[in-house]
């Protein structure tokens, strides 16, 4: 599952032919509001930009819900909103608020039963037996390999779906993770962190089932825009650039946007969308 901070992001994903998506905690935060990964968008802000990400595609989309923007009371609230939005799934952390990149030192841990209690909280709220609640552990980089283990099977216990351990710091780690840990699992690939950069093909052979890749295209993109903005400043123009750039005609051919119909079957509008009218009814439409 590539990672993206968009919608447009996320389909050309879908174009590319992946079965799934990732929304970034870490994409939505720096792309979006220009700060650092560490839980300052609030779950309100998350839902709709996730949500405009969900609804952009056909694809399945987990989102990172961070810790779960608090204790178990609004972990269930969580699930909700993020069902609401047409999310697929979700993982949350056992860290302590402000959280951190998980491939970064000076992070702290919950205790694990207050994590548990947020997974049991979080299989209570949901609503869709399809959407997907993900536990995942930054046990490794701050206690050790055991405990991660340990903690990933209380959170099993405690009704998770699947198991993401982050900063795995080895592939030997990573294959004797899925030998201890027997549920759906998933593998962070990211750049410059504490795990090796292993491939989906590997990842598979030893008993992962998901793999993200939360911040390439973003990092590969902001590579990108700022060698173009040095050298517009530069040189004034953006001549050179062009055979580099995605035509009008791809992005409208992106947007699925036909700019000479009279509508655009993608989009919909307050006019054109019947909504419910009162609470009973939205629960009926989206039963």
């Amino acid at each position: 599952m590539p990672g993206v901070p968009n919608a447009a992001f996320a389909r050309q994903v879908e174009r590319a032919g992946f079965s799934a998506v990732y929304v970034s905690g870490a994409g939505l935060a720096n792309a979006t509001a220009g700060v650092p990964d560490i839980g300052l968008l609030t779950l309100t802000e998350v839902a709709q930009l996730a949500g405009y990400i969900a609804k952009a595609v056909k694809i399945p989309a987990l989102v990172d819900a961070d810790t779960g923007f608090g204790g178990a009371e609004s972990v269930a609230r969580t699930i909700f909103e993020l069902e609401r939005a047409g999310l697929a799934g979700c993982h949350i952390e056992d860290q302590e608020f402000p959280k951190r990149c998980g491939h970064l030192a000076g992070k702290t841990l919950v205790p694990a039963e207050e994590m548990a209690e947020k997974i049991k909280a979080a299989v209570r709220a949901r609503r869709d037996s399809d959407f997907v609640i993900m536990a995942r552990t930054d046990a490794r980089a701050v206690e050790s390999f055991d405990d991660a283990v340990k903690r990933a099977l209380l959170y099993v216990e405690a009704g998770a779906d699947a198991i993401f351990p982050e900063a795995l710091q080895d592939a030997t780690e990573f294959k004797a993770f899925a030998r201890e840990v027997r549920v759906p699992l998933l593998a962070n690939m990211t750049e410059f962190g504490k795990s090796p950069l292993l491939s989906f093909k590997e990842l598979e052979e030893i008993g992962y089932r998901m793999v993200i890749f939360p911040m390439s295209a973003f990092r590969v993109a902001m590579k990108a825009t700022d060698e173009f903005f040095r050298a517009l400043k530069e040189e004034g123009t953006q001549s050179a650039w062009v055979e580099k750039m995605q035509t009008r005609k791809e992005l409208y051919e992106l947007l699925d946007y036909d700019p000479a119909a009279e509508s655009w079957p993608g989009y919909e509008t307050e006019e054109n969308v019947q909504r419910p009218t009162s609470n009973a009814q939205r629960r009926t439409s989206e039963t």
